[in-house]
This record gives C-alpha cells, structure tokens and sequence, in this order.
C-alpha cells in the first residue's frame, strides 16, 4: 500500500462544464446575477459533477468518532464516557444528524476509530479499534505514525464507499469529547496563529476553563517544536483519529471526484490540513457554515471560503452541513427547472 496516496492527483473540474452552465444560467427568467451566491453555487456544482444541470440526489454522511488522551487536562466540559454514549445515539437514531439524515434521505455511517471502551461492539457501527482513544498530546505525540497512516486510511476508505454509491455530495462528521482542542492546537500550528485566538468554550467551558484549554495547547506546542509546513507531523503530534480519518476523506473525495460540503470549526481544520498535504483539493471543498468557536472565522478567511449559512451553531457531527444541503438542492432545482426566457415566452433585456 502506497504510504503516501494523499499526494496522488485530484480529479480535474470540467470547465467546459461550467460555461454550459454559465450559458444556461443567462437564459433563465431572471434578471443576471440575482440568485447571488446560489448561482455561484451551481456553477461550481456543475464543474465539479461535469453537468450543465448538476443534482444533489445522493448524499453520504459518514461520522467519525474517536476518544482523545489530552482531556486529562482538564479541557473539557463532558466526560470521555459522552462519546461512546454518542456512537449509541448515532445508531439509535436519537442524535441531530441522525435526524437530518433521514430527512435528507442521506446515507449515514458510523466509523469508530478508537475509544476508551475498546471492547465497545455496536450494530451499525465500523469499530477499527485504532487504540483507546489518542495519547495525551499535552505529554506525547497523539498518535503513532501507523494510527496515523490506518486513520487516513479509514477515511479514504469512506470516500471510496460514498463513490461507489454514486455519492454527489460527501460530509462528514465528528465525535470526540476534546477534539476541539485538538483541532484548536492543529489550527494554531498551521495558522502561526496563538492558540488563546482559536481557543473557544468547545462543548461549553466558562472563560477560564478556555484559558486553560489555550495554556495547555501552547504548553504542547513548545514540547512538540512544530511548524506550519509540516502539516503531516502536527497531525500526528496534537491531532485526533477522527480528525485524521477526516482528512483522509476529504483527500479521497477530491481523488475520487466526490464534492465535499465541510462542517463547522473541526471539519474546517481537516480541510485546512488536507489543502496543506495536497492543494488539488481545495475545489472539491465546499463549506456549509460559519460557527459559534470564534476560531472558525479565522480558519474559513485562511481557506478563502464563503459558508453559506451563519447560525451560530457548535453541535458538529456535521449537522451544520447537513442543514445546508437543502439550500445546495434548492439551488440545483433553480439552475435545472427554471424556464428560459425562449421557453416562458418572456422578453429578455436588450443585447
């Protein structure tokens, strides 16, 4: 197995594609440029599917979860025992994105990458088992070079899945009391960015409990020496499973040729990472929401990305993408169904 698959190409968008879409668009009964961003959306969609008239029938959901040594920190405000529970919920049908899956008629996995409960065995779920949740990065590096390489892999291997579905959207999704601040200290390497910037109340710490959370990140940063072209190693150092096997399936979307809609402040982290590792990606990238961490703004200006909604939301599990996905399909149905000028029998403006 090639060691180093995420440096392979991306597919290529269709620009041809985007000039069909383009001509249809300035067809269409409306005055030019007032659907806004949604017209912009479209034509992306199109390069990105090789249609004039993309859809958004097929969307895959996969949610990844994974347990994180550094909450003995004292960083969090919930229990590692919450995501095991979580993975229960998932299944169950009880969570926020198993909800919106059904009512988007999605697909919804569930990939457990490692916990603290290592005999856990849930119906529905993936378990890989790739440790009891990271190391205490605080103290080590969070993951072994292997558990890094198996937890790319794991997510390369959803995208794989969702392509061979025939998948026209992919989100994926996270769970892992902690992870926030794993993907504060990931942002604050790759950014040069002080961690007190991109530290927020996560799962809902008060303001000191946010102090701490950026003291212990910069405490890790200073024994770790990282640096910002070393994307790769500072994932293994303070990263999470989860947040690995995300960037393993952002990678093998784009390699795959499978638009990507990003969720919120860790999600975004993911991308940030996997445009470091290989930049083809970047236009597989689409991005839902703006949220609640006051770090995700910082990261979104980083990636040159316009969400598309701004709710205010902190949930994850990739429910703030899952909300968007009706506004993408709307957009598509107005692209696709919307009568030309011609056909209407309306009177265009004059050449």
């Amino acid at each position: 197995m090639n060691p180093f698959w995420w440096r392979d190409a991306c597919q290529a968008v269709d620009h041809a594609a985007i000039e069909r879409a383009r001509a249809r668009q300035q067809q269409l009964t409306k005055p030019a440029g007032s659907l806004g961003q949604l017209e912009t959306l479209t034509l992306t969609l199109a390069g990105l599917q090789g249609r004039e008239r993309p859809s958004l029938e097929q969307v895959a959901i996969s949610i990844f979860a994974g347990d994180h040594g550094v909450v003995a920190e004292g960083i969090s405000a919930y229990p590692q025992a919450v995501t095991g529970q979580m993975l229960r919920n998932f299944v169950g049908g009880g969570a926020a994105i198993s909800v919106l899956a059904r009512q988007l008629g999605a697909s919804l996995e569930v990939v457990d990458l490692g916990t603290i409960e290592p005999s856990l065995q849930l119906p529905g779920v993936r378990h890989l088992q790739l440790g009891t949740g990271t190391a205490n990065f605080a103290q080590q590096p969070a993951m072994t070079d292997a558990q890094l390489q198996a937890a790319l892999q794991a997510g390369r291997d959803s995208a794989q899945r969702a392509a061979e579905q025939g998948t026209q959207l992919f989100i994926g999704g996270e769970m892992g009391i902690g992870n926030t601040t794993a993907a504060a200290a990931l942002a604050s390497v790759l950014l040069a960015c002080p961690a007190r910037e991109l530290s927020g109340p996560g799962t809902g710490l008060d303001s000191a409990g946010v102090q701490h959370k950026a003291a212990v990140i910069e405490r890790a940063l200073k024994l770790h020496g990282l640096q910002a072209d070393d994307p790769l190693r500072a994932l293994a150092c303070v990263g999470g499973f989860e947040i690995a096997a995300l960037v393993g399936a952002y990678l093998g979307c784009a390699q795959q040729g499978v638009a990507v809609l990003v969720d919120g402040f860790i999600c975004s982290v993911a991308a940030l990472v996997a445009v470091r590792l290989n930049p083809q990606c970047r236009p597989w990238l689409l991005f839902a929401h703006q949220g609640a961490e006051p770090g995700h703004q910082v990261l979104l200006e980083a990636l040159q990305a316009e969400p598309l909604l701004a709710l205010g939301l902190r949930l994850g599990e990739g429910s703030g993408a899952a909300l968007a996905v009706p506004l993408l399909r709307l957009a598509c149905a107005l692209h696709g169904q919307m009568a030309t000028f011609a056909e209407a029998a309306v009177a265009d403006r004059p050449a």
